[in-house]
C-alpha cells in the first residue's frame, strides 16, 4: 500500500528530470559547442587572413614611398618652373610626408640585406631632401647657377633612391610571396581541420542525442509492450522500475502501481474464493460426518418414537407398581436417546453434553450392576460453552468399552472439565488397560479397528470426534491421548477452544 506522501513524490517530476529539460539541454549545447567551435574558426581564420594581408603591407609601403619621393621631385620642378606659392606649398606638403615616411625605415646598421637597403634609402632621402630645399632656397634667391646645380645633384640622387626602392621592393616581394604561398598553404590546413572538427562534433551530438532520445523511448516501448500484455489479460508481467522521474518515469510508476493493485485485488478474491471452498468442504465433510453419526445412531435404534413411548409407559407402570429404580432407568434411558436423536443435527452446550454422559454411564451401571464408579468434576460457569453434539459419550463410550470391560476390580470413569486461557480442557480417565504408543498413533491418525467383543457399540469411535472437532473448530491436535502404558489406564484431554 503506498502512502499519500510517497505517491506524491513519486508523481511529481522534478524540473532537473523532466523530459523538457533534458531536451533544452542536449539541443543548448549543441548549440553553444557548434557556437563556439565556429567562433573559434572565425577568429583563425581572421588571424590568418590578416598576416596574409599583412605579407604585402610592406611592398606598399615602399610603393607608397616612392611615390612621395617622385611627388618631391615634380613639385620641386614645378616651383623650379614656375615659382607659383600653390607649387612651393605642394612641395612643403609632399617634402613634409616623405620625410615621416622615410622615418619609418630601419636607421641601424646590421648584417640583413633588407635592413642595409633601409639604411642607405633613409640616409641617401635625407641628403636627398636638403638638397632639395638648397635647390628651392637658390630658386628663391634667384640664384640660378646654384639651383641649376643644386637640381641635377637632387635628380641623381633621386635615380639612386629610387633604384633601391625598387631593388629594396623586389627583394621584399620574393620573401612575401614565400610566405603568402606558406599561409594560404596553412589557410588551407585550417579550412579541412574546421571542418573535421564540425564533423566530429556534429557526430558526437548525434550520438549523444542518440542516447538521449532512447533514454525516452526505450521505457516507453517496454511500458508500451506491458501495457499490451495487460491489455490481453496477462497480469503476470515483468515490472520494470523508472530509472529516471520524468515524465516517463511518473507514467511508468502509476502503471506499475496500477498492475499491482489489480494482481493484489486478483489475489485477495483468489484467496476469498479459496477460503469459501475450503469452508464449503469443511461444511460438507462436518454434514457428512454428522450424518455417520446419525445414521449409526439410528441403526442402533428400532423406531425411536415408538420407543421413547414404550419407555415412558414403562416409566409410568414402575411408578404405579412403585418400582421407583425402573422409574428412573426408563426416564433416564428416555432422556439419552431422546438427546441423540434430537441434538445430532445441530450444535449443543457442554451442559447438555455432560448431562448425556451422567444418563449413559446411569444406564451402564443398571446394566453392570453399579460396576462403574464415575466421577465428575466441572467447574462453574461452563455449561453454556458451544460444542458439537456427540463429542463427549462417544470417548467415555471408548473407555468403558476398550479401556475397562476386561479389568478385574473397579471400574473407574473420572470426567473433568475447566477453563483455560483462551478456551475449556475436558478431561476423561480410566484405570483401564492402557494404550501403547502405536495404538495411541493408530487412533488419532483414524485408524479404525472393528469392536468385534462389543458389536451394540453406538459405532461413533474417536475417529468422528476428532474428525469433527476440527472441523468445527478450524484446528488440528484438539484431542490428545495419553497412557503411561499397561494396566496404567488412558487419559483422553479434548482442549476445546472458545468460538468468541
Amino acid at each position: 500500500m503506498y502512502s499519500k506522501k510517497s505517491t506524491a513524490k513519486r508523481d511529481t517530476v522534478c524540473w532537473k528530470d523532466s523530459i523538457t529539460t533534458r531536451l533544452l539541454l542536449a539541443f543548448g549545447a549543441t548549440a553553444f559547442i557548434f557556437l563556439v567551435v565556429n567562433i573559434l574558426m572565425f577568429i583563425q581564420i581572421n588571424n590568418t587572413i590578416g598576416r596574409i594581408d599583412s605579407v604585402y603591407s610592406s611592398n606598399v609601403s615602399l610603393n607608397q614611398l616612392s611615390a612621395a619621393l617622385g611627388n618631391v621631385q615634380d613639385n620641386m620642378l614645378s616651383y623650379l618652373n614656375t615659382r607659383g606659392s600653390d607649387a612651393l606649398n605642394e612641395y612643403y606638403r609632399s617634402d613634409q610626408e616623405y620625410t615621416d615616411l622615410i622615418s619609418r625605415l630601419n636607421q641601424k646598421t646590421t648584417d640583413s640585406e633588407r635592413d642595409l637597403l633601409e639604411e642607405n634609402i633613409y640616409n641617401m632621402s635625407n641628403t636627398y631632401l636638403d638638397r632639395t630645399r638648397s635647390t628651392i632656397q637658390a630658386k628663391r634667391g634667384r640664384l640660378i647657377e646654384t639651383y641649376k646645380m643644386t637640381y641635377a645633384e637632387t635628380a641623381e640622387m633621386y635615380g639612386y633612391i629610387n633604384t633601391d626602392i625598387t631593388k629594396l621592393n623586389n627583394l621584399l616581394f620574393k620573401k612575401n610571396a614565400d610566405s603568402y604561398q606558406a599561409l594560404q598553404q596553412t589557410l588551407r590546413y585550417m579550412e579541412l581541420f574546421s571542418l573535421g572538427v564540425l564533423t566530429a562534433v556534429a557526430v558526437v551530438m548525434m550520438f549523444i542525442l542518440i542516447l538521449l532520445i532512447r533514454s525516452i523511448t526505450r521505457p516507453l516501448a517496454h511500458l508500451a509492450g506491458t501495457a499490451n500484455k495487460v491489455s490481453r489479460g496477462n497480469f503476470d508481467v515483468t515490472l520494470t522500475e523508472p530509472a529516471v522521474q520524468d515524465e516517463v518515469g511518473v507514467v511508468q510508476g502509476a502503471f506499475n502501481g496500477m498492475v499491482r493493485s489489480v494482481n493484489r485485488y486478483i489475489d485477495e478474491q483468489k484467496e476469498t474464493m479459496e477460503e469459501k471452498l475450503r469452508m464449503n468442504e469443511r461444511e460438507l465433510m462436518m454434514e457428512a460426518h454428522l450424518k455417520d453419526a446419525q445414521l449409526k445412531y439410528l441403526q442402533a435404534q428400532i423406531n425411536p418414537h415408538f420407543l421413547f413411548n414404550s419407555l415412558n409407559a414403562g416409566a409410568q407402570l414402575a411408578l404405579m407398581e412403585d418400582a421407583e429404580k425402573t422409574n428412573v432407568f426408563m426416564e433416564k434411558m428416555a432422556d439419552f436417546f431422546r438427546y441423540n436423536v434430537r441434538k445430532m443435527s445441530e450444535d449443543t452446550t457442554l451442559g447438555e453434553e455432560i448431562e448425556a454422559v451422567d444418563n449413559y454411564i446411569y444406564i451402564l451401571n443398571v446394566r453392570f450392576a453399579g460396576d462403574i464408579h464415575y466421577t465428575k468434576t466441572i467447574e462453574d460457569g461452563i455449561s453454556g460453552f458451544a460444542t458439537p453434539c456427540m463429542v463427549l459419550q462417544p470417548v467415555v463410550e471408548n473407555a468403558i468399552n476398550h479401556g475397562l470391560r476386561d479389568v478385574e476390580g473397579e471400574w473407574k470413569i473420572s470426567l473433568g472439565a475447566g477453563k483455560t486461557g483462551d478456551g475449556i480442557l475436558i478431561t476423561v480417565k480410566d484405570n483401564g488397560i492402557g494404550m501403547t504408543k502405536e495404538q495411541i498413533r493408530s487412533v488419532l491418525n483414524g485408524e479404525k479397528v472393528p469392536d468385534k467383543k462389543n458389536p451394540n457399540s453406538t459405532g461413533t469411535g474417536l475417529d468422528n470426534v476428532i474428525k469433527r472437532l476440527e472441523l468445527y473448530y478450524n484446528k488440528d491436535n484438539l484431542l490428545t491421548i495419553k497412557s503411561e502404558g499397561k494396566d496404567k489406564g488412558t487419559t483422553v484431554e479434548m482442549n476445546l477452544p472458545d468460538q468468541k
